[in-house]
């Protein structure tokens, strides 16, 4: 299998996707904003779309689509405060009305690999944007740990204790729109919000700590995407779709195991 050059780039994006996304879904999690994720991957569509329209590479598209969503999104919560989530429908909403307005417009055939991922397609090009942009995360998530702990627990307290809450919540969503738009060329946008919460999920039933739930997250992420990227090979199916089932067989598996020792 690694005899081609296409799976190694395939899981160098996916194990650096595995690292970020759960990563990032932990705190998604337990901050209950699991479905931003979702929504942010539905404007990913559009820019993809609208990047295939206008023959620019639709990664790029799809990471100003997204990160301008995760800015709207931030600033509809400012006004709807006491209806919070009516931000995400609203973004949501305008996200797949975008997408089918532009995939009708025609000039994109390749649209199916953005949406349920695709090994084939994985380009040199992509490698390089996924690692440098992961590694930026990554380093993000480490630089402002302490802050990110605060606030996901609570979010008055940090800002008494001096904590620029609003800079960090809008920078947060920044990064939940790039790991969305990078991860669309292994996983799919139509499946990144599953990685990003299944493995968080399984992580979440078996840990004694706010660390070790982190830890568990990643590396269920991890072997979801090796073993689906395994799978999608040999049986030739979407990677997106094997991904995410592998994970989802890792949740149940946990399920079960914890029902068993009680």
């Amino acid at each position: 299998m690694l005899s081609y050059e296409f799976m190694r780039k395939s899981f160098i994006m996916g194990v650096m996707i595995a690292l970020i996304a759960p990563t990032i879904g932990y705190f998604l999690v337990l901050r209950r904003q699991s479905v931003i994720g979702d929504t942010l991957s539905h404007v990913a569509l559009s820019g993809a779309a609208f990047g295939m329209i206008t023959q620019i590479y639709p990664v790029y598209t799809a990471i100003i689509f997204s990160i301008t969503a995760a800015l709207g999104i931030e600033g509809l919560r400012k006004k709807y405060e006491n209806y919070a989530e009516i931000s995400l429908s609203i973004v949501l909403s305008t996200g797949v009305g975008l997408a089918s307005v532009l995939i009708s417009l025609g000039n994109t055939q390749g649209i199916l690999s953005y949406l349920f991922g695709s090994l084939a397609f994985v380009t040199n090009q992509d490698i390089i944007m996924v690692v440098g942009l992961g590694v930026i995360i990554l380093a993000t998530i480490v630089f402002l740990y302490d802050d990110m702990f605060y606030i996901t627990f609570d979010e008055e307290s940090a800002y008494l204790a001096g904590i620029s809450n609003k800079l960090i919540n809008i920078y947060f969503s920044i990064l939940v729109a790039l790991t969305v738009a990078i991860s669309m060329r292994i996983v799919g946008v139509l499946l990144i919000s599953s990685l990003m919460v299944l493995p968080v999920a399984a992580s979440l039933l078996i840990a004694k700590s706010f660390k070790s739930g982190l830890m568990y997250s990643i590396m269920f992420g991890i072997m979801s995407v090796i073993i689906g990227l395994i799978l999608s090979f040999y049986l030739d199916l979407a990677p997106g779709g094997t991904i995410v089932l592998s994970a989802l067989l890792i949740l149940i598996i946990i399920i079960i195991v914890e029902s068993i020792k009680k």
